[in-house]
């Protein structure tokens, strides 16, 4: 069975599955500072197991779960009282960095990316856990620092559907079927 949303048409396994059409979702790009090319190299291959795409003296393109991450080297700004700090803003009983980043997982990966970050003994920011238990946001959640100080966030959804959910029957309304037999939004 076919869906129309946005003028896009995507199968309903496809809706059923992640709440939306997964074609409109293109792959982002985000660049962020470090302080050493190398430490860099060695903490998103070696601790993230992420892949190394093009890369020169100064930069380095990592897959991160099929988006583009760039470090590139920053050289410290002598006298900056700025240097390495971050903004903290309270989320669920817990002060989240500012800015962050990260990718939403599926929750078997989350819970093996866990596993792995513990397991090499990385200082969490704020540990795995589930936070906003029984509410429409419900998810797991974990952050921690790269050697540079970029703070990522991996997240899950056991019900992906409710990525954008502001109420509990957001995933079940979202989509009606019409006299065709197609569902739109």
């Amino acid at each position: 069975m076919l869906v129309t949303q946005y003028f896009m048409v995507c199968q309903l396994s496809e809706v059923e599955k992640y709440g939306m059409c997964m074609q409109e979702i293109r792959p982002f790009h985000i660049a962020v500072p470090v302080r050493d090319i190398e430490e860099a190299r060695k903490f998103y291959t070696g601790v993230l197991g992420f892949e190394e795409g093009r890369s020169d003296s100064h930069w380095i393109d990592f897959n991160m779960y099929g988006h583009q991450y760039v470090v590139h080297y920053k050289p410290p700004v002598q006298g900056s009282e700025q240097t390495g700090r971050l903004h903290h803003n309270p989320v669920d009983g817990h002060e989240v960095p500012v800015p962050h980043c990260g990718v939403v997982l599926k929750w078997e990966e989350w819970e093996a990316l866990a596993e792995k970050l513990r397991q090499a003994e990385i200082e969490f920011v704020i540990e795995p856990y589930v936070r906003f238990k029984g509410q429409a946001g419900e998810q797991a959640t974990l952050f921690f620092l790269d050697p540079s100080g970029n703070a990522l966030e991996f997240k899950s959804f056991k019900d992906p559907k409710k990525l954008f959910s502001k109420d509990q029957g957001f995933s079940e309304r979202l989509y009606e079927q019409n006299s065709s037999g197609l569902y739109t939004c």
